[in-house]
């Protein structure tokens, strides 16, 4: 029953969210949701890691990252097939409410949302792996990382694919994931890279 209302609140809270919608603001948040435009961002982050670090620390935490996206996918995916919360885009009520739909799912399940646990888990570790650089003033870094994340996280409402309480936990999630992967990481400096 305690579910049941959390369910039908989180319904309610997504169908307000989703409602604020235009066809430029879909525009935008369809390109937040796209996985292939992350990807120069990526490879600039890659490079400037590798760049202030110097390659073997840049490496490490490349792979902290690396390490982290796979986990929170993965994790995402089993999490998915074992609670089975029917996506917003599939709930008939949800749809009868008016949810604005802007792309298709290719799974059938919501919880929790890969997109928000990746783009969070990737901030986190990203902006400890800067933070090695002593001389690097990463507030900027870490102000656009986290705002980056939220963006890509608040997409999935928009698009259709996800309830605020799928991003929230994907959120929690990747930050805890990318915290740990990066945290292994600095001690794996710390103690074999001089």
């Amino acid at each position: 029953m305690i579910w049941q209302n959390i369910h039908h609140l989180d319904q309610r809270i997504t169908l307000e969210i989703n409602s604020w919608n235009s066809p430029i603001t879909d525009q935008i948040w369809q390109f937040f949701s796209s996985i292939p435009v992350w990807i120069p961002m990526y490879v600039l982050i890659v490079a400037g890691l590798i760049w202030r670090l110097g390659w073997k620390k840049g490496l490490i935490m490349t792979l902290a990252a690396l390490a982290t996206f796979g986990f929170c996918d993965q994790f995402s995916n089993f999490i998915k097939d074992l609670v089975c919360r029917v996506r917003p885009l599939n709930d008939t009520f949800m749809l009868e409410n008016g949810l604005n739909v802007l792309e298709n799912a290719t799974r059938s399940f919501s919880f929790f949302s890969a997109h928000s646990a990746n783009s969070f888990g990737l901030a986190a570790s990203t902006i400890i792996g800067f933070r090695l650089d002593k001389r690097l003033k990463y507030k900027g870094y870490a102000t656009w990382m986290l705002l980056w994340a939220t963006l890509v996280a608040l997409s999935r409402i928009f698009v259709g694919k996800h309830y605020l309480g799928d991003i929230l936990a994907g959120a929690m999630i990747g930050a805890a994931a990318g915290l740990l992967f990066a945290t292994v990481a600095r001690v794996i400096i710390r103690r074999y890279i001089k």
